[in-house]
């Protein structure tokens, strides 16, 4: 992991658990993290239960997630929710482009540029998650795709908003699969963003940014993928619906 920069763990809950359920985890995940001082936690619960397990978390240095924002700060929107509205919630993270509403939902790599952006105008930390697919991979256009994902969500941005923005690397064909990017093809990918990065924003944006792993991450495979130089922590599916996995991944150091 980066010396310089500090270990994100953030659990991605998807559409799971019920109030209650959202309630206890993110109590639990509190309570289980709550001897970690040297990385940086989040919770992102369902939007339903952001409020109930903000409240859960009250007192915790655990930080609040959502999965997802529309760009429009208000309006005629039916079903999505605004920036300010999560802020008004205590949210302090924000997913933007997770490979599910890209796939899923179709969203355009323009309008999760439009997310990040909006996600900053209103005092949010954007997630910007970027991935290929199977096909992509195996067509070799792994770095065009991220490429092309990396440069429309990052768009408009001020170097020092860059160097704010999360990146979340979610190879799509190992999210909820079981099967997960080597190290070295994970470090491979972080590599190459870091170095776009830098050519596009400079040295100390790129070295400053933060750029975690996303694909079926679990206690056993954590310490490798979070040892490797470019990978600064975990956007964690599956395993964050367990407190204690989740914990223990957020407690993995590399051997």
């Amino acid at each position: 992991m980066g010396t310089q920069r500090r270990c994100l763990i953030a659990g991605n809950w998807k559409m799971h658990t019920d109030r209650q359920g959202a309630e206890a985890l993110a109590r639990a995940v509190a309570e289980a993290t709550a001897s970690l001082t040297d990385v940086d936690v989040v919770v992102i619960p369902p939007a339903c239960f952001l409020e109930a397990a903000g409240a859960a978390l009250a007192g915790s240095a655990v930080a609040l997630g959502a999965q997802n924002m529309h760009p429009e700060a208000k309006g005629a929107f039916t079903g999505e929710i605004a920036g300010p509205m999560l802020a008004s919630l205590g949210v302090r993270y924000v997913l933007c482009g997770h490979s599910e509403r890209r796939h899923v939902f179709g969203e355009r790599a323009s309008f999760v540029g439009d997310k990040v952006r909006a996600a900053h105008a209103h005092g949010l930390t954007p997630v910007l998650c970027v991935g290929e697919t199977l096909e992509d991979r195996d067509a070799g256009r792994t770095q065009s795709v991220v490429a092309e994902q990396l440069d429309a969500g990052l768009a408009g941005l001020t170097g020092s908003q860059v160097r704010d923005t999360v990146i979340a690397y979610e190879p799509v064909w190992a999210i909820g699969t079981g099967r997960t990017a080597s190290p070295e093809q994970a470090q491979e990918v972080h590599a190459f963003i870091r170095a776009r990065i830098r050519d596009a924003h400079g040295a100390d944006c790129a070295r400053a940014l933060r750029i975690q792993y996303g694909g079926s991450v679990k206690p056993d495979n954590a310490a490798e993928l979070l040892g490797q130089p470019d990978i600064d922590g975990a956007l964690v599916g599956g395993a964050s619906l367990d407190a204690a996995s989740f914990a223990s991944i957020a407690a993995a150091r590399p051997a």
